[in-house]
């Protein structure tokens, strides 16, 4: 698909260009293309993700939330979409942005073109746009505020779009785990980690119980609990103490979402901090992993550009080895003034930022990126082993 120019500002500009979508950022920069998925308008922030394959599991994830995805690979689509790939039951991502027009799919498991599933899915797409060009412009000056509106008339009300892009809170302040949360809580179907040929084997051992708080929880997480042969109840993220205390669990674990953590950790800091006081294993993951660093004493902030994709490299400072990891977070745990009981384990090459911690004291770590990969390198999956580990070590202790 040809690409069309990509900075006129003027209205009567875009009269001259055959364009069913368009991108403005919040500054009044436009981005024109065409659409689809959903026709409609979204307004969220505008992030770009590197990876090269797993648009399914990317879009379907919902730390995406209330975020526009700016894809940096050029052919997406050609895998089609399938049942299995999906990360959670409702897909909250607000929109996509794609440079080359999809292509028909051509996978043994593709069962509904790109096309057809984000439309059912309610998603506002845009393609041939000049994503190399936005994404310099999101590493320049920081993830903005955008809305993609997608009409077949290409007819659009530029300053009514504008205003609802600037009036638009941004993700700073915002509490969005209770959006994505589950409704009721509920025990994991135990479905293994896919594989060719087998598909989701079930787990029939369950040897471990494992509470997962769900403030966004991806099903791969879930799927390397039952690899490890663990029983996984699922509980909403504003579920009490008392009450998950009441499911017996031998650990506690942290899951990604999306949001501001500062936000979130009003009603989840007092939680998180009463399991680690009764020495219960806890693992976090991402959002998770801010969380429990808030509950420990450290602060959190904004990224001025968050992480998001497959070939981020992380080292372990314990073991001195490099990790290649999937990340998707635009909110860090702060270094400066990091409580003394909190030891660094994990550490971004890119910007030497915080991807890990422990406690020095208690069997309680976390990491910011996502050992479960979907989509991924699966260099770092030992998180859940030494998870399990930990939750052995600790398992006579009496805590009810």
């Amino acid at each position: 698909m040809k690409q069309i120019d990509q900075n006129i500002h003027s209205k009567n500009n875009l009269k001259k260009i055959n364009c069913t979508a368009i991108l403005i950022l919040e500054n009044g920069k436009i981005f024109k293309g065409f659409g689809l998925g959903y026709q409609g308008s979204a307004t969220g922030e505008v992030c770009f993700n590197t990876s090269i394959t797993g648009y399914q599991e990317i879009i379907s994830d919902p730390s995406y939330a209330e975020q526009i995805i700016n894809f940096t690979f050029p052919h997406v689509g050609n895998v089609g979409t399938n049942k299995e790939d999906h990360e959670s039951d409702k897909v909250w991502t607000k929109g996509v942005i794609f440079n080359t027009e999809i292509t028909d799919p051509s996978n043994y498991r593709s069962l509904k073109h790109l096309d057809l599933w984000l439309k059912k899915n309610q998603i506002v797409g845009i393609t041939g746009v000049d994503t190399r060009n936005l994404t310099n412009f999101i590493r320049d000056k920081g993830a903005p505020k955008g809305t993609i509106s997608f009409s077949k008339s290409g007819k659009f009300n530029i300053k009514k779009l504008l205003k609802t892009t600037q009036k638009w809170s941004g993700l700073k302040n915002l509490d969005l785990a209770n959006k994505v949360t589950t409704k009721r809580n509920y025990i994991w179907k135990d479905l293994k980690t896919w594989k060719k040929g087998e598909g989701f084997k079930k787990n029939k051992k369950k040897n471990l119980h494992v509470v997962a708080i769900d403030y966004g929880v991806k099903k791969n997480i879930l799927r390397y609990f039952s690899n490890f042969n663990c029983k996984v109840s699922i509980v909403s993220c504003k579920t009490s103490f008392e009450d998950i205390l009441r499911l017996k669990p031998n650990g506690i674990f942290l899951s990604n979402g999306p949001g501001d953590p500062a936000a979130t950790g009003k009603y989840a800091i007092p939680v998180i901090k009463k399991f680690v006081k009764i020495n219960l294993p806890v693992f976090g993951i991402c959002l998770g992993h801010q969380l429990l660093g808030l509950a420990l004493g450290a602060k959190t902030k904004k990224m001025d550009l968050g992480h998001r994709g497959a070939n981020h490299p992380v080292k372990n400072l314990i073991k001195g080895n490099v990790e290649i990891t999937s990340q998707n977070h635009g909110f860090e745990i702060v270094k400066k003034n990091l409580p003394k009981n909190i030891q660094i384990t994990h550490q971004s090459l890119f910007d030497n930022s915080i991807e890990g911690i422990k406690l020095k004291s208690k069997p309680v770590f976390s990491v910011q990126y996502h050992p479960e990969s979907n989509p991924g390198p699966q260099d770092s999956v030992y998180l859940f082993q030494d998870f399990i580990t930990s939750i052995k070590k600790n398992a006579k202790k009496k805590r009810y």
